[in-house]
């Protein structure tokens, strides 16, 4: 019996970033703990139904460290009784300035095993410029009580091409995080999505154009590789052994049960999610059908993010058969221009093709 992921969405935050749109709510403790007693039933009622054991669990958000040490315990242990969680990955997302080492010292002993710390710079400019309320000498001093608390396991966000970034000011970043001995790191380049502050105010942005935000991309793999960091996804760098196998789940197409407003859902061939609002999970409102999901074309858009790309391999153990030959054919014309890297058993983006993979993934994937 296949193992699934759980992805628990913690909408609590303090504030929102100018960049963020993900869904979220002004926290207070009362909500929380109707949060936390609503989640323990869905997940008694939810491994009842599925009666399958899961392999990854992570707290996703918001800011999921604002929940406490208490009540991330007391969601782990309801986890762990439904799903069993044998030999599991565990992740809690936490923010440098949400956290204490009485904090990492509860989730340990909690079972919490993995660390992903929202950073985005080293910088202390940036970091106003993004929102942020922390400092980088919190951030070192949270990487450090973690450390201290026995997490062997942290992974840092980084944000590329942010308004008045230089190739300096990512190289020190990178640098930060390198010195700290951090296990991965997770870097995005910004997006300014609709609904946000920054969309609101996007002509008054001071951002790097497209050629320089590419130029930050490109610095940020090869200086992330100089460090040790291996590229396992468009965004996403680690040591080796430490690669997120709960985010590998989703680009492996992989089956996966999110909890909480706005979580979403892949089982039994089926995607589901929760409406974004507190007030309709907390009454019970059921998840919401997104329609089937795991066809060829989404497992090989999915595939497709990772550095190993799309194999033979992979395609035959999932649907019986290799990569279509066509969809080959297609990568090949983009190697030449170093965008793809192919062999005779798949292909696979190079970081300059992953920086086009918008464009390039349905000119490869729908070629005839």
């Amino acid at each position: 019996m296949n193992s699934i992921g759980l992805y628990f969405h913690v909408p609590f935050c303090r504030g929102k970033c100018p960049y963020c749109d993900f869904y979220s709510v002004r926290c207070t403790d009362g909500m929380m703990d109707d949060y936390t007693d609503r989640m323990i039933g869905q997940i008694q009622y939810e491994s009842k139904k599925i009666g399958r054991p899961a392999d990854t669990l992570y707290f996703g958000g918001g800011t999921p460290s604002l929940l406490g040490g208490r009540r991330i315990r007391r969601l782990a242990e309801a986890a762990r009784a439904g799903f069993g969680l044998e030999n599991a990955e565990i992740t809690v997302e936490a923010n440098p300035d949400s956290v204490s080492p009485g904090f990492f010292r509860e989730i340990r002993a909690a079972g919490v095993n993995r660390l992903s710390l929202g950073l985005q710079s080293a910088n202390g400019a940036e970091l106003k410029l993004l929102g942020r309320t922390h400092t980088a000498e919190q951030a070192e001093r949270a990487v450090r009580d973690a450390q201290e608390a026995g997490f062997g396991s942290i992974s840092l966000d980084l944000m590329l091409a942010v308004q008045d970034q230089t190739e300096e000011s990512l190289a020190r970043s990178v640098d930060f995080c390198a010195r700290l001995g951090v296990q991965h790191v997770s870097a995005y380049l910004l997006q300014i999505e609709p609904h946000t502050a920054y969309w609101k105010n996007r002509g008054a942005l001071r951002l790097p154009d497209e050629d320089a935000a590419a130029e930050r991309y490109l610095s940020a793999c090869r200086l992330l590789g100089q460090h040790g960091y291996r590229q396992y996804e468009i965004s996403n760098f680690a040591r080796p052994g430490f690669r997120s196998r709960h985010n590998l789940k989703y680009w492996r197409c992989e089956e996966y049960l999110g909890l909480g407003p706005s979580a979403h859902s892949f089982l039994e061939g089926k995607r589901f999610h929760f409406e974004r609002g507190m007030a309709g999970f907390l009454r019970g409102d059921p998840a919401v059908p997104d329609g089937s999901g795991g066809d060829f074309d989404e497992f090989a858009m999915l595939r497709m993010r990772l550095a190993e790309g799309l194999t033979d391999e992979a395609c035959r153990a999932r649907f019986g058969f290799p990569v279509p030959e066509r969809l080959k054919r297609a990568a090949r014309r983009y190697e030449t221009a170093g965008l793809t890297h192919c062999a005779g058993n798949g292909f696979c983006f190079t970081p300059k093709g992953f920086l086009l993979s918008d464009a390039l993934t349905p000119e490869i994937l729908f070629a005839r």
